[in-house]
């Protein structure tokens, strides 16, 4: 089982319509896969019509009130089932700072499921707290969109130095350019410099309005718009991560 999470320090960089379109591109190919929605705002869980079974079930499972597997639902898709977020996911950083092996906490939930999936993909809130040193160490690879502005960049920044500091494996944290604008220099100039360096991924996801309706289709992309752009640019950005990770 390979554990990949989209995470980045700043909200509003495509990694919710990342998680959900890598997730679909990976269960078509026939890999068993799980999305675990770790967001309080629940959105991969809205993409995919899946609501939660148990009130405050995501509060239940971390604090060991629930079994992980209880948890997991079918999508309508096939190879894919989601575990469901709901507001009770903000109790996070709370549950796990009362528990011993607190950072752990996440592998030891995940770990039964090991035989059951093939890719484990967890859509992360923003931020940097305890349930993402959780995160941090549960996946085996940390992909990262980047909007290619100033301010996108330096949280990639920060986010490699808090590695350093806690001794966490950089070498997991992937990268690559989201919500890409052709039409504005800025983006090109910052993709120019960062491909130069070798630090993000060849492939990149474009700003479209084909990705943005996701939310008023309910889906992945690829369903409802195989042949657009954006459709393309995650099918060869799926490609990379599995020549590079999987």
């Amino acid at each position: 089982m390979t554990t990949l999470a989209l995470y980045n320090l700043k909200g509003g960089v495509g990694k919710t319509a990342a998680a959900i379109n890598l997730a679909y591109l990976a269960a078509k190919e026939g890999n068993r896969t799980l999305l675990w929605d770790l967001d309080p705002q629940g959105s991969s869980s809205f993409y995919l019509g899946v609501k939660t079974s148990v009130k405050n079930e995501s509060k239940k499972l971390f604090n060991s009130e629930m079994d992980l597997a209880d948890a997991v639902q079918p999508s309508e898709y096939e190879n894919l089932s989601i575990i469901p977020a709901d507001m009770s996911a903000r109790h996070a950083d709370i549950l796990l700072n009362e528990m011993k092996q607190s950072k752990r906490k996440l592998s030891s939930l995940l770990s039964p499921l090991k035989k059951e999936y093939d890719i484990v993909i967890l859509d992360c809130p923003p931020g940097i707290s305890l349930l993402h040193d959780n995160i941090f160490n549960a996946a085996n690879w940390v992909l990262m969109p980047n909007i290619p502005t100033t301010l996108s960049i330096r949280s990639y920044e920060s986010v490699a130095e808090y590695f350093k500091e806690n001794d966490l494996d950089i070498d997991k944290v992937k990268c690559f350019f989201s919500m890409v604008d052709h039409r504005k220099n800025l983006h090109h100039e910052t993709m120019k410099k960062f491909y130069r360096d070798k630090i993000f991924f060849k492939n990149y996801i474009p700003y479209l309005s084909d990705v943005e309706k996701m939310g008023t289709n309910e889906a992945p992309l690829e369903t409802f718009a195989a042949s657009s752009y954006a459709a393309q640019c995650y099918r060869d950005l799926w490609k990379e991560i599995k020549k590079n990770c999987l």
